[in-house]
């Protein structure tokens, strides 16, 4: 993959990765709802030796022992999320990309945490914990049906 590129909606806080994405995926829990305003969020995951803050330091939020999520201080725009369970690895949002539409999700995490109002009818796997990059979830491999939500 090439270079990726991504900024807030100021155009202040901006990044840059220029290795391959480890994964893709939506997420619905409850904390990354909150800090996003939005039903669910989209992260990509890359290795922290491919990617640099290119444009002003993002602020940071440190929201649960161990998680730390960065942010435009200027406009407020969610930028990267990073975890010490994820060592090495951070999680950017894939809206913030220059061009999201060359990122597609695989698989969905904290699905059991889905607003129940959001209907999905893709076939992405949907996991009810996280999923780390080599394929297991982190917590909990239940998943849970790909069919359209009642």
């Amino acid at each position: 993959m090439t270079k990726l590129t991504a900024r807030c909606l100021c155009g202040d806080v901006t990044w840059q990765a220029d290795g391959p994405v480890s994964w893709a995926c939506h997420c619905h829990c409850e904390s990354c709802r909150r800090a996003t305003a939005a039903p669910m969020t989209t992260f990509i995951g890359v290795r922290l030796s491919d990617f640099q803050w290119t444009g002003a330091p993002p602020g940071t939020y440190t929201s649960s022992p161990g998680v730390t999520r960065s942010f435009c201080g200027t406009c407020g725009t969610p930028m990267a999320f990073q975890a010490s369970r994820f060592e090495g690895e951070i999680h950017a949002y894939a809206a913030t990309l220059d061009d999201p539409g060359r990122i597609a999700p695989e698989f969905h995490v904290h699905y059991d945490e889905k607003l129940p109002w959001l209907h999905l009818s893709d076939a992405l796997p949907r996991y009810t914990a996280n999923k780390t990059a080599a394929g297991n979830t982190a917590t909990d491999n239940t998943t849970v049906s790909k069919t359209e939500d009642q």
